[in-house]
């Protein structure tokens, strides 16, 4: 019994440093991967920190050299050359307010071609006479109420008055109508047909813009006149109104009227976009009716501008608001107001 107890305690203290011995080994290699992390974070540190250096390097030195490039003084030859480019800006703004003055108010040089007109010579008006397909009786009565006073084309171009018969194409271009009318003209030699117009009651506002810019483009005059064919007109009282009113730039000449905006759809002269006319309903004063007149400046101001202008459901309502915007004269002649007997219209001027 007692020769074994010696055994026992050098077995267990074999198995202590046994114990020892492994821990330690965890240990050291715990330490060895720590060192090796630390190794490579150091690594990664140091190489960020050289890549930030060379990176400052090559932007000092590129601005040492755009610094030595760029001159330190400005030269009196570099102050004249900002100066001019400074005086270049403000004329180039002032050209193009002087520009879009002369658009809005129709000043803006343009050919004018002479080829309705025999002498070349600058006419007192062009009168434009609306009509339509169906309107060839209405056209030989006109016809007939002139040369029953004396008057013929060629006449009334020798007084300075050019006169028209305004009319579109058909919908179905190159049909019977066209046909017609082609052969109508080809015979009378008194028809401004509007190409680029479809002839249709719901285009008459924009038959003006139409009417408008082809006549003065076409002839050069001091008045353009919008007339109806169902009206029997008194040249000679039209020629005298005009002839009175010569040099006055700016004059817009009719009936002026205001009137009722009618909002009811399907009632007579309806008018779809109402609502833009205000609470009360009213139209702004314009020249109603069968015949307005517009000097030259005025024309060409429709005529520079027909694309952008608002046409409303009336003729007489679309001319009138595109004279707002301008320093138009408006002239109220009573003689130019028509009334209605029958199909017919009844001027005073007639």
């Amino acid at each position: 019994m007692e020769s074994s107890l010696p055994l026992t305690a050098t077995s267990s203290s074999k198995s202590e440093r046994r114990s020892k011995s492994k821990n330690s080994q965890s240990t050291s290699k715990t330490s060895l991967l720590m060192a090796f992390l630390s190794c490579l974070a150091w690594l990664y540190v140091a190489g960020r920190l050289w890549q930030d250096a060379e990176n400052r390097m090559l932007l000092s030195n590129l601005l040492r050299k755009n610094s030595l490039q760029r001159p330190k003084v400005l030269t009196v030859d570099d102050k004249l050359m900002v100066l001019g480019c400074k005086d270049m800006e403000r004329r180039i703004v002032e050209a193009e307010m002087e520009l879009t003055l002369a658009k809005n108010q129709g000043y803006l040089k343009s050919q004018v071609q002479q080829s309705g007109s025999s002498s070349g010579k600058k006419m007192l008006a062009v009168i434009g006479v609306y009509s339509g397909f169906g309107s060839r009786l209405r056209r030989n009565t006109f016809r007939g109420s002139m040369t029953s006073k004396g008057d013929t084309l060629q006449k009334l171009e020798e007084r300075g008055i050019i006169v028209r018969f305004v009319i579109g194409r058909s919908p179905n271009r190159g049909d019977s109508l066209d046909h017609n009318i082609d052969e109508e003209n080809h015979v009378t030699k008194d028809f401004l047909i509007l190409d680029g117009h479809e002839e249709a009651q719901e285009e008459l506002p924009k038959k003006a813009k139409f009417f408008f810019s082809k006549a003065v483009q076409t002839w050069d005059a001091e008045f353009y006149v919008k007339v109806d064919d169902n009206i029997d007109l008194n040249f000679d009282a039209l020629i005298e109104l005009l002839q009175s009113r010569r040099g006055q730039d700016g004059a817009y000449i009719g009936c002026m009227k205001s009137g009722e905006v009618v909002a009811e759809e399907g009632k007579l002269w309806y008018e779809p976009e109402w609502w833009k006319f205000g609470d009360q309903k009213s139209y702004f004063r314009h020249a109603a009716g069968a015949i307005f007149i517009l000097s030259k400046n005025l024309a060409r101001y429709i005529d520079i501008n027909s694309v952008s202008l608002k046409a409303y459901a009336h003729e007489d309502v679309s001319v009138g608001s595109w004279m707002m915007g301008l320093q138009a004269t408006y002239i109220d002649d009573s003689r130019l107001c028509c009334s209605y007997s029958g199909q017919d219209k009844v001027c005073s001027l007639a």
